[in-house]
């Protein structure tokens, strides 16, 4: 088993990464918070069928009362209306402040379950079990809950940390391989912000196949990143703004297509090249690092470019969470493996895009 502590003061949490774990939830889960009696399990239709009997079991066989409630798959869930459904699912339920809600799924169910287990009660413990490459590498740790809004994604939510990051790794032989692509632009993103090292890595794996040879190493080392970055500034206000590198432009693209043409993870791929092609044009980019950067996306069948009218931009620029007033910092390469914050105005790079 690989272990990585997230040691936030008064909210410090470990992440579990290991082949199986899944049936070891409920006795993972006693060991940590003993005096629970009830779980809201949160899923979506693609997972529950694979997975939700076997961690009903893990927790009923640990004495848990468990209910579980399954949202349709899909970033559409991601709205009001569910979020008050499991609101009244756990009321219905009976749930107390000592009961927890365990979110198992990709992100959407994760940021689902845990804006409802921070809101439901003036806060609930929640449990992460990632079961995407996208979630088990970046959504599910580091505390970052929300729900999407009409007018943008992500923009109603809360900052809960999880008690305990489960992660099995067995899950991801069940992705298709476009959902796995997907969670690689999160695990290029690591390397391309933080360690050369992890790019070069890799660049010399080049396809599903070896990664899936060395994916206790990929996990450890982009949830190893995260939780250094994530212990440095938790309410995102410094160094954690790098974790969206890719992401200002990117949000714009799924919400050009309307959240159905381009996932997450494609527009996210799309947003770090061209983030790069940005920061060459400034001058706060290395030659030649947007080429690099855009043949590893490429190698995991990863879009590089995504047309995008300026309106569109306008929209997602206007309501970039890095943004204050008329300025907006976007993430961009100093290099391959460093990264930075520019100020810039918004109008500025309206112009660049």
């Amino acid at each position: 088993m690989r272990q990585i502590n997230v040691s936030i003061p008064g909210r410090a949490y470990d992440i579990f990464i290991q082949p199986g774990l899944l049936n070891d939830t409920g006795a993972q889960m006693r060991a940590l918070l003993p005096h629970i009696a009830k779980v809201l399990l949160v899923t979506d239709s693609n997972v529950a069928p694979l997975y939700a009997q076997r961690v009903e079991k893990s927790l009923t066989d640990q004495c848990f009362a468990v209910k579980t409630a399954v949202i349709a798959a899909g970033e559409r869930s991601k709205n009001a209306g569910e979020l008050l459904r499991l609101w009244n699912e756990a009321a219905a339920f009976g749930m107390n402040r000592t009961d927890a809600v365990v979110a198992l799924g990709g992100g959407v169910v994760g940021d689902l379950a845990g804006f409802a287990a921070a809101t439901f009660l003036r806060g609930v413990p929640y449990i992460q079990i990632p079961t995407t490459l996208l979630a088990q590498v970046d959504s599910s740790v580091g505390g970052k809950v929300a729900i999407d809004l009409p007018a943008g994604k992500n923009l109603a939510g809360a900052f809960w940390q999880p008690k305990l990051v489960l992660i099995d790794p067995d899950t991801l032989k069940t992705l298709p391989d476009d959902v796995f692509s997907d969670g690689m632009a999160e695990v290029i993103k690591y390397g391309c912000i933080r360690s050369e090292g992890f790019f070069r890595f890799l660049e010399a794996c080049g396809d599903r196949k070896s990664i899936m040879e060395h994916i206790g190493h990929v996990l450890h080392t982009c949830c190893a990143i995260k939780a250094e970055i994530v212990e440095e500034d938790e309410w995102d206000t410094g160094m954690r703004m790098l974790l969206n590198f890719g992401h200002t432009l990117g949000h714009a693209y799924e919400a050009a297509y309307h959240y159905t043409t381009y996932t997450h993870g494609q527009a996210v791929a799309a947003g770090m090249v061209d983030a790069c092609r940005i920061g060459e044009r400034l001058g706060k980019t290395a030659e030649g690092t947007t080429e690099q950067v855009s043949q590893l996306c490429a190698a995991f069948g990863l879009p590089t470019h995504i047309d995008c009218s300026k309106e569109d931009y306008a929209s997602a620029i206007g309501v970039d969470k890095k943004g204050t007033g008329d300025s907006i910092r976007l993430i961009v390469l100093s290099e391959i493996g460093a990264s930075q914050a520019v100020q810039m105005e918004k109008s500025a790079l309206l112009e660049l895009v």
